[in-house]
């Protein structure tokens, strides 16, 4: 199925075409560095890892882009809260950041640019500008003239009459219409500052992108990607001066992922109800923060609890279960895969088509505009039929299973490798995710422990009525066990 994007600047779902046949350039705005990141962070860059790696599954060679803001008015306000350099503020929150989604299971894009790196092509690129007659010099500012550019409104389908009454409030004596936008800005005492032909000063924001999107992708990529928050005004503003100083659209397709509302509200600080990604993998193990986020489609808003998180957790429980009993039949029948049948049953080959369907569907509706809701679908379906399988003591030879739950399990692996969830080893999970559970409970390991003793005594003893007792006094705080003939493990619901 050919691949399929919706394209916020056409408002419909369009055919993907790349500008090269086999390379796909992206480019994601990334984070201004003067705080640590928050669930909606968390979820562009869930968003923007899992495009790249489907479009990679489906055999592009793709370069990622994925900038960081590392001056600005925020940047600069911290640091003289702090008495620290904006140099030291920005490196530190870069380094959190990093080591959230490392968390997180983001792969690192391959150019992570900063601004501050990129002085040369940011004062370039406003000339261009001044030259063409689309930005202007005031007082040692230099502003983008929103007049000079007949398509501004475009992306985000504003009227310019209304902007216009909007921007009123804040009026700028600079600024020859209240709509338009700094491209430089002169140097306050004690501020960073560069040289510039209109004195010292440093970027606006929205020139950072557009220069360093031409420095490593070009005059016109394929695919431009951020928050829906970001369609204006910065990528309103990306579009005018890009497109003003070369001629050409920056980017084919504009992808932008929904809002994190938060218990139903507008996620704000305002309103105190920003979640740090560092705090929430606390009390929740990382991927199933991943995993929650792929529940919905990137262009719906998503709703953040802690009531989602544990119907995440349980799910995600699900599939690393299942993962665990396809090792565990794996092992008991270590060795026999050499004296597997040369042709297989109906019944083999029925269970064997299935997964392949399932594989060609999951790809598929990631095709159709990255929809990990409907992907992960399939995955439970996977799911569910796998474990009908291993139940199906009697129905299907245990050489004939084996084949079938190893392609089960490359479904599992394919899948999870495109969607970054099903990573670890099954046992490192189920027991990660214990301990947390165990932690954020304040539940006591030793008794849970003694009393499993205790009830497997009883058991032995053949003392149903004290063995169920104890089942249910675990019960009761959500513990849950599972009985084999070797021993009996236990969980937390």
């Amino acid at each position: 199925m050919p691949q399929k994007i919706y394209n916020t600047k056409t408002r419909k779902k369009e055919l993907f075409r790349p500008s090269q046949e086999g390379k796909v350039n992206i480019y994601v705005c990334g984070i201004t560095a003067y705080d640590i990141c928050h669930v909606g962070h968390a979820r562009a860059a869930v968003v923007f890892d899992v495009a790249v790696r489907h479009l990679r599954s489906r055999g592009y060679r793709v370069t990622y882009v994925k900038n960081f803001t590392d001056i600005d008015d925020k940047i600069i306000e911290r640091a003289k809260k702090e008495g620290a350099d904006c140099r030291d503020i920005a490196e530190r929150f870069i380094k959190m950041h990093n080591e959230d989604m490392a968390a997180l299971g983001v792969a690192t894009p391959d150019i992570t640019p900063k601004a501050t790196e990129h002085m040369d092509e940011m004062i370039a690129l406003i000339g261009i500008l001044m030259e063409k007659g689309y930005a202007y010099a005031a007082g040692g500012d230099v502003y983008f003239s929103v007049n000079s550019f007949p398509l501004y409104g475009g992306l985000s389908g504003r009227n310019l009459d209304e902007m216009m009454a909007g921007a009123r409030v804040d009026v700028n004596e600079k600024k020859k219409n209240p709509l338009d936008f700094a491209l430089w800005k002169a140097s306050k005492e004690g501020e960073p500052c560069w040289e510039s032909p209109w004195g010292k000063g440093r970027p606006g924001w929205h020139i950072e992108c557009s220069a360093m999107s031409r420095r490593y992708l070009g005059e016109t990529f394929d695919i431009h990607g951020g928050g829906e928050d970001l369609i204006f005004p910065h990528h309103e503003n990306e579009i005018a001066q890009s497109q003003a100083a070369t001629g050409k659209p920056p980017a084919n397709y504009w992808m932008h992922n929904g809002f994190v509302k938060i218990n139903s509200e507008k996620m704000s600080k305002s309103l105190g109800n920003i979640f740090p990604i560092r705090d929430i993998i606390k009390n929740f193990h990382p991927e199933i923060l991943r995993f929650f986020l792929l529940q919905s489609h990137y262009r719906s808003p998503v709703d953040y609890s802690d009531t989602a998180l544990g119907e995440a957790r349980s799910s995600l429980i699900r599939c690393y279960t299942v993962l665990r009993l396809i090792q565990r039949f794996r092992n008991d029948w270590a060795g026999t895969a050499a004296a597997l049948p040369p042709s297989p049953s109906a019944g083999m080959e029925s269970y064997l088509n299935i997964f392949r369907e399932l594989g060609e569907k999951f790809s598929a509706a990631l095709d159709d505009d990255f929809n990990t809701a409907q992907a992960l679908g399939f995955v439970f379906e996977a799911v569910r039929l796998t474990n009908n399988i291993l139940a199906a003591e009697k129905k299907m030879p245990p050489l004939e299973k084996i084949a079938v739950l190893e392609t089960a399990s490359q479904f599992f692996s394919q899948a999870g490798a495109v969607l970054g969830i099903l990573q670890l080893a099954p046992e490192q999970f189920l027991s990660d995710d214990r301990e947390i559970e165990v932690r954020k409970r304040a539940l006591d390991v030793t008794a849970i422990e003694n009393l499993i003793a205790e009830r497997q005594a009883a058991r032995n003893a053949r003392n149903w009525a004290r063995a169920d007792e104890i089942r249910r006094e675990l019960a009761k705080i959500n513990i849950t066990l599972q009985d084999s003939a070797a021993s009996t493990e236990w969980s937390i619901e």
